[in-house]
């Protein structure tokens, strides 16, 4: 991710209020690393977790197993627990959360390489709002990576901006 596009992300965050808890399985840390490089970062980031495995999903972020039975480690629904529970866990108010199929095979096979799922899930006075995407990125395992890291962060504002106009409401300050 470019410098000024970090920058832009970054200050929208501080703008708004908005303090991030990221819970990465196919990024790797990658979306937290990312937000730590400027300086006061502190002020937008408050907890990461990379849950590679089933396992690890499962016991740090209560993902439902039953979800996972259902529709599989690479799915939204999956995202969606994992940024939940990880807001749970956090004092943020902000979620991002990727699972996915960085390659270089399949594993699996349940999706194609450079399948990936995004959600973000944002704390509000009445609960929490999440959105999630399923994407298809192209390149190397850490091409991929770079790519869903880079359309996580910058697609924040997008994300807030659809929670505004979804449920009308203001993202509370933790």
């Amino acid at each position: 991710m470019n410098r000024d596009s970090l920058d832009g992300v970054v200050s929208y965050l501080a703008e708004e209020g908005l303090k991030v808890v990221t819970a990465e399985s196919c990024t790797a840390g990658l979306i937290a690393s990312t937000l730590a490089e400027p300086p006061g970062c502190g002020a937008w980031l408050d907890a990461a977790f990379v849950t590679y495995s089933e396992e690890a999903k499962i016991d740090c972020l209560e993902v439902d197993e039953a979800i996972i039975d259902t529709y599989g480690l690479t799915s939204e629904e999956v995202a969606r627990d994992m940024a939940e529970g990880a807001l749970a866990l956090a004092h943020a108010n902000l979620g991002i959360a990727t699972t996915g199929v960085a390659g270089p095979s399949a594993g699996n096979g349940e999706e194609p390489v450079g399948t990936v799922c995004i959600a973000w899930s944002f704390k509000t006075a009445d609960g929490i709002h999440t959105f999630t995407e399923k994407l298809k990125f192209d390149g190397s395992r850490n091409e991929i990576r770079e790519e869903a890291t880079v359309y996580a962060l910058e697609n924040i504002e997008r994300q807030h901006h659809k929670l505004r106009t979804v449920a009308g409401q203001e993202v509370t300050e933790e």
